[in-house]
C-alpha cells in the first residue's frame, strides 16, 4: 500500500498551518503577560500625534488604522464564532464586562432550552471604521463590518428552529471598540455591538 500521498497531504497542511500560524502572530504580536490568550486577542500601537495643547488629543494615521483593522477582522470572526460554539471564555480578553456578561447570559439561556447554535463564518466583504474618538484617555473607534455567514438554531431533536443551514445570510454589524491610550495593556475590547 503507498501512503506517500497522505504524507505529501500532511507536509502541506503543516506549511499552511505554519503560514497562517505566522501571519497571526506578525499581526497579533507576543504575549506580554497582560492578556489571558495573546493568540484571540488584537493589539496596535498607533503612532500618536499630540497636537501643542493642553488636552492631548490622540488620532491614528492612515498606516495604523489599516493595521487596526486587520487585528479587528480577525477578532470579529473570532468573537462571532467562539459565541456560536459556546466557548465564550475563551475570548474574554476581547470583551469589556458588560459585553462579555450580556454573551454568556444568551449562552446560559441556549444551554438552558437545549438550543444549538449551528454557524459557518464565510468571511468578511468589507471592513470600515465609521468613525474614531477620544474619551479622556480611551480612545473608541466604531467599525461597519459587512460579513457572510450560515447559520442556524436546532432544538434539542436536531429541528431547526430559526435560519437556514444552506443559506447564505448577509450581515450588517457596527462594533465599537475601546482602550485606553495610557494603559501598558495594548489589548483592545469590544465595548459595544449594534446590528
Amino acid at each position: 500500500m503507498n501512503y506517500s500521498f497522505e504524507y505529501i497531504d500532511i507536509i502541506l497542511l503543516a506549511m499552511i498551518a505554519g503560514f497562517i500560524f505566522l501571519r497571526l502572530r506578525g499581526i497579533l504580536g507576543k504575549k506580554t503577560g497582560h492578556e489571558e490568550d495573546m493568540a484571540s486577542s488584537f493589539a496596535h500601537d498607533f503612532e500618536f500625534k499630540k497636537p501643542a495643547t493642553k488636552k492631548e488629543i490622540y488620532e491614528f494615521d492612515d498606516n495604523a488604522k489599516k493595521e487596526f483593522l486587520s487585528g479587528a477582522k480577525i477578532a470579529y470572526e473570532t468573537i462571532i464564532t467562539s459565541f456560536a460554539s459556546g466557548k465564550i471564555s475563551e475570548i474574554k480578553s476581547l470583551l469589556n464586562k458588560d459585553v462579555y456578561n450580556s454573551f454568556n447570559d444568551a449562552i446560559k439561556e441556549r444551554f438552558m432550552k437545549q438550543l444549538k447554535n449551528e454557524t459557518t463564518f464565510i468571511g468578511i466583504n468589507s471592513a470600515e471604521i465609521k468613525e474614531h474618538e477620544q474619551n479622556n484617555d480611551l480612545l473608541e473607534v466604531s467599525v461597519n463590518f459587512i460579513s457572510e455567514i450560515i447559520t442556524c438554531i436546532k432544538d434539542k431533536d436536531n429541528k431547526i428552529i430559526s435560519g437556514d443551514p444552506q443559506k447564505i445570510k448577509r450581515v450588517n454589524d457596527t462594533w465599537k471598540f475601546s482602550r485606553n491610550v495610557r494603559s501598558q495593556n495594548p489589548n483592545w475590547q469590544l465595548v459595544k455591538t449594534e446590528v
